[in-house]
């Protein structure tokens, strides 16, 4: 693995999309449980899909993955211990603070 260098491959995926009072949700599963790690970009080819209310639909299309080089992944984990410290800051007490 060169360390600034990324690497890309083409994979067929799966899409779930609903559209309900319930549920507003789209789901990219890649195809034989390719895992994706820090830094990685996954980008699905084919026209935007629109769901109407009510429905949902399964959609199998083409995605291209986007490794991310040794030091890319590590810098994206470094910067995602930072952003996860704001979510410290956040209290669910019922009291306020003077």
């Amino acid at each position: 693995m060169m360390p600034f260098r990324r690497t890309s491959f083409d994979t067929p995926c799966r899409i779930e999309v609903e559209h309900s009072d319930e549920f507003l949700c789209a789901h990219v599963e890649l195809a034989d449980g390719i895992a994706i790690n820090p830094g990685d970009r996954v980008r699905v080819h084919g026209d935007p899909i629109h769901v109407a209310f009510g429905e949902s639909r399964v959609i199998e299309r083409l995605a291209t993955v986007e490794r991310a080089g040794l030091v890319e992944r590590l810098w994206t984990r470094l910067c995602g211990h930072f952003e996860m410290t704001e979510l410290y800051e956040v209290s669910f007490s019922d009291r306020r603070l003077s």
